[in-house]
């Protein structure tokens, strides 16, 4: 048995590999802090405060600094209203809502590494929060990266301008920049080139980036995807609640009216005292009546996103959604007569209503709720089915999904609820301990996480041993939940009515 005690002497005596918690990049030197088996580095700066002067501009390079930065706590948030007192929205408890402090200072970048040194080159996951544009953040608990980082990739999140912060468009700011409005994805934009300059000093590769959003945040991929100014800087992407997400975005020029609508309503005669004005004006602003329905959101037809349909992009793309994306989002979801879905039919479809008519029958308040929820799921695989199959022959694979796992904790009637996935594949189950998560919960994270730490590495979701994954070229989408395995999209009927609708020049989408 003297082998066995030379062996326990060497594995006692060899220490475990060391978290990288200080590097270099170049705006200067960072102390970051453990996190589980990886080093954390939080509240990095990848751009100049977008205050003052530089409000409503592309982001401009952040300052160097001299001695060791601290980088052990988050920035804050970007300017959004908050929920006060960690309260809920829906089936959406505090994990899914930043609790704060927001500013309008907020680019900044989070880094979790298991990296020891520089040489790793380890692949890089680049989150993306959603909400909706006008709300999320990177510091949510829920999005902590220690666990996909401990499967040994670089996990990345990054803050973006949000609501009119992100979105404001006016004729002047065109005429000052050459286009205005979309800062938000020309702040993601400055993130991905943050990472190209900078993860090789966390043991990453700067070539191999993947890019992961999730609603707002999938929608943010679409658009990085058909972003010439986002040329080279990833490789893959993910879309979480999917490929119908977005687009039908308002033209530069309906926002610049609407821009020019605010200026007048705040009483601002010049760029500068539109840049003058504070947070608190803005707010005032935009509830005054003249603004009553104005929504800024991302914009069609800017450099950052010239043809939102069109993929200038081409790379391997993870998409799905929830089976129950609108339980607590859209009033469709909730209908219960046949008139209401009769209604609802002909808004989304028009002449072809009487085709789809058959395919969600409601001769009962009980049927009609349940062909509510099924009109939902089947119009939003149907849009990500449409986005895929719009991609040019050649391109690279499309792995399609549905998430039918109801997150415990939630209302019964939520379901599978949109964002109810985040969870699982972040491995953050415990963040929450109002939620009953079991084992059951934590085999499925598990499982969830390694198909997507498998992407983000080779391209392909998964790992030996578990379901193969099919590309929805092939005709199937992967089931996740309860179950893992390869399923039919949707019924034959139905897909034979979405593709006639498509073939007419109909076009779907998820909300």
């Amino acid at each position: 048995m003297r082998w066995l005690a030379a062996l326990l002497a060497v594995l006692v005596a060899t220490p475990a590999p060391a978290q990288m918690t200080r590097t270099r990049i170049d705006t200067g030197e960072l102390q970051g802090k453990p996190s589980g088996k990886t080093g954390a580095f939080l509240g990095i700066p990848f751009a100049a405060p977008p205050t003052g002067a530089n409000r409503w501009r592309a982001p401009q390079p952040a300052a160097a600094w001299t001695g060791v930065r601290q980088a052990t706590g988050f920035g804050p948030d970007c300017l959004q209203d908050l929920v006060p007192n960690r309260g809920a929205i829906g089936p959406w408890t505090w994990e899914y809502l930043p609790q704060g402090p927001v500013s309008e200072n907020c680019l900044f970048v989070n880094v979790w590494t298991p990296a020891a040194g520089k040489g790793a080159k380890l692949p890089v996951l680049f989150w993306i929060y959603g909400g909706g544009f006008t709300g999320g953040g990177s510091s949510l608990p829920l999005y902590d990266g220690t666990a996909l980082a401990s499967r040994g990739i670089i996990v990345v999140s990054v803050n973006y301008r949000l609501g009119i912060y992100g979105f404001f468009a006016h004729p002047e700011l065109s005429r000052e920049a050459g286009s205005s409005g979309d800062y938000a994805f020309l702040d993601q934009i400055a993130g991905l080139q943050w990472v190209r300059r900078n993860i090789a000093a966390f043991g990453g590769d700067p070539g191999k980036v993947t890019i992961m959003g999730q609603s707002a945040g999938a929608a943010s991929v679409h658009a990085l995807i058909a972003s010439p100014m986002a040329k080279g800087l990833f490789r893959q992407a993910i879309a979480q609640s999917g490929s119908g997400m977005g687009r039908n975005y308002p033209s530069l020029q309906t926002v610049e009216t609407m821009g020019a609508g605010f200026a007048a309503a705040a009483g601002a005669r010049s760029l500068a005292e539109l840049r003058a004005l504070s947070p608190d004006q803005i707010s005032a602003t935009l509830h005054k009546p003249e603004m009553r329905g104005a929504r800024w959101s991302p914009v069609a037809g800017t450099p950052v996103l010239p043809d939102e349909d069109k993929a200038v992009n081409l790379v391997p793309v993870l998409t799905g959604l929830t089976a129950d994306e609108g339980s607590a989002i859209s009033p469709e979801y909730r209908l219960d007569s046949a008139g209401g879905i009769r209604e609802a039919l002909v808004r989304r479809y028009g002449t072809f209503a009487d085709r789809f008519a058959p395919l969600y029958p409601a001769p009962d308040p009980e049927t009609a709720q349940a062909s509510a929820r099924l009109m939902a799921r089947e119009r939003g695989i149907a849009a990500m089915l449409a986005w895929a199959r719009s991609r040019p022959a050649g391109a690279p694979p499309v792995y399609g999904y549905l998430w039918t796992y109801a997150e415990p904790g939630s209302k019964p009637e939520y379901r599978a609820f949109h964002s109810a996935e985040l969870a699982y594949v972040f491995g953050t189950l415990s963040v929450t301990p109002e939620r009953p998560f079991t084992d059951r919960d934590r085999m499925i994270s598990q499982m969830t996480g390694d198909y997507w730490a498998g992407f983000v590495k080779t391209g392909i979701p998964g790992r030996p041993g578990l379901p193969a994954w099919p590309t929805i070229d092939g005709g199937q989408i992967m089931l996740l939940g309860p179950a893992f395995g390869a399923m039919q999209p949707m019924r034959p009927e139905a897909q034979a009515q979405f593709d006639a609708f498509a073939a007419a020049g109909g076009r779907v989408t998820l909300f």
